[in-house]
């Protein structure tokens, strides 16, 4: 059977969607005067879902997930997550956030870094409505190293931590912003497969942001493509591979049609 991808058009609201954006502007203040980072960005993201966003560089990905995370005031349009607006879905802690620095806490050890959403949210003593740390380290195959201290993990392993931490309070939606953009390919591709295994393993709704088209075609059952000035959507794309996905896809002509697809979608941007 022969796999391709399919091009979608922008859908419409979803009962199903743990995300929805809606005509979404965002702008900022600039020396230069005022910038559009994102214009009418309307798109929904699935529950249970992994959706990648692709896109060169100044075309709103990260302002887009910030957005979501309520990091980002909206200039106009809407955003609900999980049927609720950002500022109530963050109060609720309906999401974690992954960035591309792990930013671990140097003196505590990965199992206390891991336990710290618990505790500055007040919620250590209701641990099993969450998730045990030393669970979440088993997750991303991190047993044995729980006492470890950062400086002491390579980076690979300190991106590990900080997805256990992100996953600590159960979030249902995980946006990751470029986690593995800092790491060697070896390491990244690994982490690839790991995330993949995780994403099944939990059912989180993933929003992962990469630089990668080759990661975004990997891990995305849909790939966002925003083009630049000003960030927009360039297309909405559904990667047609089946799971468990294993780094041999990459070697097959379905995934190189993809790649070839998502390229030349950047190359009109």
């Amino acid at each position: 059977m022969t796999m391709t991808q399919a091009v979608e058009p922008l859908p419409g609201p979803t009962a199903d969607a743990a995300v929805s954006v809606r005509d979404l502007t965002v702008t900022f203040d600039s020396d230069a005067g005022q910038v559009v980072a994102l214009e009418q960005v309307t798109v929904d993201i699935p529950a249970g879902g992994l959706v990648t966003m692709l896109g060169p560089s100044g075309c709103g990905k990260s302002t887009l997930l910030r957005a979501i995370a309520d990091l980002v005031e909206p200039s106009a349009g809407a955003i609900t997550v999980l049927g609720k607006s950002t500022s109530e879905a963050r109060q609720a802690r309906d999401f974690g956030f992954v960035f591309q620095d792990a930013t671990l806490l140097p003196w505590r050890s990965a199992l206390d870094n891991v336990r710290l959403p618990l505790e500055v949210g007040g919620k250590a003593s209701t641990v099993e409505a969450a998730g045990r740390p030393e669970d979440l380290l088993k997750l991303v195959g991190l047993t044995g190293r729980e006492s470890a201290l950062p400086h002491e993990l390579s980076g690979g392993m300190r991106q590990r931590v900080a997805i256990a931490r992100a996953l600590i309070c159960r979030p249902r939606v995980l946006l990751m912003d470029e986690p593995f953009g800092a790491l060697d390919e070896i390491t990244r591709d690994k982490l690839n497969e790991e995330l993949l295994r995780i994403w099944q393993e939990t059912g989180t709704t993933i929003i992962f942001v990469t630089h990668s088209i080759p990661e975004a075609a990997f891990l995305g059952q849909k790939v966002l493509v925003l083009a630049a000035h000003p960030g927009r959507v360039r297309e909405l794309v559904t990667v047609e591979l089946p799971h468990p996905r294993k780094l041999s896809m990459r070697d097959t002509v379905e995934f190189i049609e993809v790649t070839a697809h998502l390229r030349a979608l950047l190359e009109s941007c």
